[in-house]
């Protein structure tokens, strides 16, 4: 199985990835992890930041001559702004500058809606930084660069996965709209907002405009796909190997994540039960489902059908007119501290979710599959379903009712 870590502050020198358990033989491209991370900086709405920070991407373990080795793989992503934050953020006890005393100043004004506040109560700081450096959602591009690696690893077996915008705000794609795959990955990219419908996109796009003017932000719904997946990873036996617990674990751990449903979620429960469940008919290739309301799990296993799970993030809490709050060195009511920050980054959060789904589902594979090397596992998978009966094979057939599927 899997075992993942990040390490690192907003402004320090660098992030740490490190991924153990991850089979040896698995290709892996350093300019696929710089694609996914230049990704995660994509969309309209984003702040000042994403035009400069740069990802410095270093494998230091783990990969030799493009492979995994089965060994533990460390990545690194240096800061190129840490030549600013050198004094502020050194290791060691230094007397700041005149040009870092300003950047350096004490935050004494814990925003709300973050966890700056909390934090502080927490670990016993007078101040905020120590603690939105780590809370930070900077951190998410660890999470990418790993992702990265657990895509190519899930690419061997045949499971492709893909994320896209289904809100911003109030604006939301219409029910029925296409579904995207895999295949539309570029497509998407290039939208401002990575929104499958282009009406819904310009619309998107003017909701962020209008969020800009009025020095507000806004949250939205993203959704994830993944094809190509096997029955039975995760398990029913217990509550902690059950798949969508750890998918909604796993989404709910991205900074500003405030939902997660899988298939139709939460809209099931305004149906009767007739109308909530996917019917199962026999055909003359195995069995089929009438429809994908499920999203392609049930009793906390995958059912070999396309994964469909959705994750809410709420408005930045970082805001141009800042919010209200206590400043704990006077007890005085004043503004909260101001970052840069975005105005929208919802299509930034899609790209974080495919990663944590992707490190979730490679880490179920492996549960269920095993294997030291990538070869193996896959011989292990291929033997798995030519040995599933074929009175209980799922057909191809259930991928198809996900495609016309309303999105409700």
């Amino acid at each position: 199985m899997l075992r993942v870590l990040t390490a690192g502050e907003s402004h320090g020198p660098e992030l740490v990835a490190l991924m153990e358990g991850m089979p040896a033989g698995v290709p892996i491209s350093p300019a696929q992890i710089r694609a996914d991370l230049a990704r995660r900086k994509l969309g309209y709405g984003r702040g000042s930041r994403m035009k400069f920070e740069e990802d410095e991407l270093t494998l230091s373990t783990g990969i030799v001559h493009g492979f995994t080795i089965g060994s533990p793989i460390a990545l690194r992503i240096g800061n190129t702004e840490w030549p600013k934050w050198v004094e502020v953020m050194s290791p060691e006890p230094v007397e700041l500058s005149d040009r870092s005393r300003g950047r350096g100043a004490a935050l004494t004004r814990p925003r709300p809606g973050h966890a700056d506040l909390v934090g502080m109560q927490k670990y016993g700081f007078d101040e905020a930084r120590p603690i939105l450096e780590r809370a930070s959602a900077r951190e998410t591009a660890a999470r990418v660069a790993l992702g990265a690696v657990a895509r190519a690893f899930l690419g061997e077996l045949g499971i492709r996965l893909v994320s896209h915008t289904l809100s911003i705000g109030p604006v939301r794609v219409p029910e029925g709209s296409a579904l995207p795959t895999p295949d539309d990955v570029e497509l998407l990219d290039a939208d401002p907002l990575r929104c499958f419908d282009p009406e819904t996109s310009a619309a998107m796009v003017a909701e962020v405009d209008d969020a800009k003017k009025a020095g507000d932000t806004l949250g939205g719904i993203v959704e994830v796909l993944a094809y190509g997946l096997p029955p039975g990873l995760g398990s029913h036996v217990q509550w902690d190997r059950r798949l969508d617990a750890k998918l909604a674990q796993a989404l709910m751990s991205i900074q500003a994540i405030k939902g997660v449903e899988i298939g139709d979620g939460f809209l099931t429960t305004t149906r009767r039960g007739s109308q909530a469940h996917d019917e199962l008919f026999a055909t003359g290739d195995g069995i089929t489902r009438s429809s994908d309301r499920a999203g392609g799990t049930e009793g906390g296993m995958s059912t070999g059908t396309v994964l469909r799970v959705r994750a809410g993030m709420k408005p930045i809490a970082t805001i141009p007119h800042a919010l209200r709050t206590v400043d704990v060195a006077t007890g005085d009511t004043a503004a909260a501290h101001h970052q840069r920050s975005d105005v929208c980054a919802v299509p930034a959060a899609g790209v974080v979710a495919e990663a944590m789904v992707a490190i979730t589902l490679a880490d179920a594979v492996l549960e269920k599959f095993g294997g030291d090397n990538v070869a193996e596992t896959r011989r292990n998978l291929e033997t798995y379903l030519a040995h599933l009966p074929e009175t209980l094979r799922t057909t191809d057939a259930s991928d198809a009712a996900l495609l016309a599927h309303d999105l409700g």
